[in-house]
C-alpha cells in the first residue's frame, strides 16, 4: 500500500471508530436515564400517587422497558451515522449502473455530507476513475475512427461473413465491387453477388485463394483473393480481402518484356560473336589456303546457328499460338495420354460426358502444370488431377504438396518470362494461360490448405 493511503485509512478508522463510540456512549446514556426514570424518579412517584407499585430497578420488567425504549434512540442514532453512507452507496450505484451502460460523465460531489472526510477521499478517487474511464473512452473512439478510416478508404476490398454466411461489415471498395456502392450489412452474401459478374460470385461463393479474372465494363481485370478464418465474440468468421491486380500485373508484364528482350540479347550476342569470330577464321584460312580447316569452322558456324534457331523457335512458338479447334474427346484416353508423360493421381470419378477443346493444346497446357507440379518438391505420389464438369464449365484442376508460393510471386505467376525456378524458362504458366484464354476460359491458382499449390483451368462447356 501507497505511502498516502494508510494515512487516509487511519483517518478514516479514527473518525469511524469515535463515532460508533459517541453512539454508543449515546445510548448507553439513554439507557442510563430511561431507566432511573423508571425505578427512580418521577415514575415511582406518580405510580404510587395513582395507587400502583413501582417495578424493582433490577427486575425483569425494568430492564425489558428500558431496552424497549432505548431501542428507537438507538435506532435513530445509528441511522444518523449511517446517512452519509447510505447517500454514497446510491451514487455509487448510479455511477456504476452508467459505467455498465458505456456512460462514464457521471460523476459524485466531492464533498461528503455529514463530515464524513473518508467519504470525500473515496468520492475523490472514483472521479479519478470516472475521468481515467472517460480518457480511455475518448483514446479508443479516435483509434477507432482512424482505424475505420484507413479500412474505408483502403483499396483492397474487404468482406466480414459470420457463421451464416450474413456480411457483417465492407468497406467502401467491398460495396463497389459487389454491389454498386450499396449498403451490405446484414445482407446474406449470395444476396448481395446476385447482380456481380458470374465469375466474382464464383470465386467470393467458394473456398479457394488465389487469382481470378472479371470482366468488367467489357475490359478484363484481374484479382487476388484471400481468406482468413477466425473467432469474433466467441462466434466464427470469415473475412476476405480481394485486390485488384490489374495495374500491377500490366507493370509486372513490361517488365517482363523488358527481361525477355535482355535475355534474347544476350543470347543473340553469345551466338552471333561466335559466328562473327569463325567467319572471319574461315575467310582467313581460305586466304591461306588451309581449306582442311575450313569444314569445321562451318560445323561450328552451323552448331551455333541449330542452337539460336532452336532457342528463338521456343518464343516463337509462344508468341505464334494457333487458333485452338474444338472437338469433343473422351476423357478416359485422354487422361491416360497425360499419364504417360507425368504420374499423378486422379481425384474422383471422370465426367460421362465428353469435353470439348483441342487436345493438342489442352494437352500441352496440362504437361506444363504436371511439369511444374512435380518440380515443386512434392512426392509423385501426392500430384493430384481432377476433372469436373460444373454446371456451365469445364474444371481441371492440378495439384501438388510443394511448398506453394507467396502473395507476391502468386500476383506474378502466369506473367510470360517469370519463373521461380533457377533454370526456368518462364513460359509454362504463361503457355497454359494462352491456351485456357484461346479456349474462352481463364487460369486460376492459389495455396492449398496443409500446404502446396493449385492451378485450374476452365473453359465454357458447349
Amino acid at each position: 500500500m501507497s505511502a498516502p493511503a494508510q494515512p487516509r485509512r487511519a483517518r478514516w478508522h479514527r473518525s469511524l471508530h469515535l463515532r460508533l463510540a459517541l453512539c454508543l456512549a449515546g445510548a448507553g446514556v439513554a439507557a442510563m436515564l430511561i431507566h432511573v426514570t423508571l425505578t427512580r424518579w418521577p415514575v415511582p412517584q406518580v405510580l404510587g400517587a395513582l395507587g400502583a407499585a413501582a417495578p424493582a430497578p433490577w427486575s425483569a420488567g425494568a430492564l425489558g422497558l428500558t431496552m424497549l425504549l432505548v431501542l428507537p434512540i438507538a435506532w435513530g442514532l445509528a441511522s444518523l451515522l449511517l446517512m452519509p453512507l447510505r447517500r454514497l452507496l446510491r451514487a455509487l450505484e448510479s455511477t456504476v449502473l452508467s459505467y455498465r451502460d458505456g456512460e462514464f460523465g457521471s460523476a459524485i460531489a466531492a464533498d461528503a455530507p455529514g463530515g464524513l472526510s473518508e467519504l470525500s477521499s473515496l468520492m475523490r478517487l472514483h472521479s479519478e476513475l470516472g475521468q481515467a474511464l472517460r480518457e480511455q473512452r475518448r483514446h479508443l473512439a479516435q483509434r477507432e475512427l482512424l482505424l475505420d478510416t484507413v479500412v474505408q478508404n483502403t483499396p483492397v476490398a474487404l468482406v466480414l461473413t459470420d457463421a451464416q454466411e450474413h456480411i457483417a461489415y465492407a468497406n467502401i471498395a467491398a460495396r463497389q465491387l459487389m454491389d454498386q456502392g450499396r449498403s451490405l450489412a446484414g445482407r446474406p452474401l449470395g444476396e448481395a453477388l446476385a447482380g456481380a459478374p458470374e465469375d466474382l460470385r464464383q470465386a467470393l461463393s467458394g473456398t479457394q485463394e488465389g487469382l481470378f479474372s472479371v470482366m468488367l465494363d467489357g475490359q478484363e481485370e484481374r484479382f487476388h483473393l484471400s481468406m482468413r478464418d477466425f473467432r469474433l465474440q466467441g462466434q466464427p468468421h470469415r473475412l476476405r480481402l480481394v485486390r485488384r491486380m490489374t495495374k500491377e500485373l500490366s507493370r509486372q508484364e513490361v517488365a517482363s518484356w523488358k527481361r525477355v528482350i535482355r535475355v534474347i540479347s544476350h543470347e543473340l550476342n553469345n551466338s552471333l560473336a561466335p559466328i562473327s569470330s569463325l567467319a572471319h577464321s574461315g575467310a582467313e584460312l581460305s586466304r591461306r589456303g588451309a581449306h582442311e580447316r575450313v569444314p569445321g569452322v562451318f560445323a561450328s558456324i552451323g552448331e551455333r546457328a541449330q542452337h539460336l534457331h532452336g532457342f528463338l523457335a521456343g518464343y516463337a512458338r509462344f508468341a505464334k499460338l494457333p487458333a485452338p479447334v474444338p472437338v469433343p474427346v473422351a476423357w478416359q484416353p485422354f487422361v491416360e495420354s497425360l499419364g504417360a508423360h507425368y504420374p499423378f493421381t486422379l481425384s474422383g470419378a471422370l465426367p460421362a460426358a465428353p469435353g470439348a477443346f483441342d487436345a493438342a493444346q489442352m494437352e500441352q497446357a496440362l504437361i506444363n502444370l504436371l511439369k511444374n507440379a512435380h518440380e515443386s518438391g512434392s512426392a509423385p505420389a501426392q500430384v493430384s488431377l481432377s476433372i469436373q464438369a460444373l454446371r456451365e464449365d469445364w474444371r481441371i484442376e492440378v495439384g501438388d504438396r510443394g511448398p506453394g508460393m507467396t502473395a507476391t510471386q502468386l500476383s506474378q505467376a502466369l506473367l510470360p518470362f517469370y519463373s521461380t525456378k533457377r533454370s526456368g524458362s518462364g513460359l509454362g504458366l504463361a503457355i497454359a494461360r494462352e491456351i485456357a484464354e484461346a479456349h474462352g476460359g481463364r487460369i486460376a491458382m492459389g495455396n492449398r490448405e496443409g500446404g502446396g499449390l493449385w492451378v485450374a483451368i476452365s473453359w465454357p462447356r458447349p
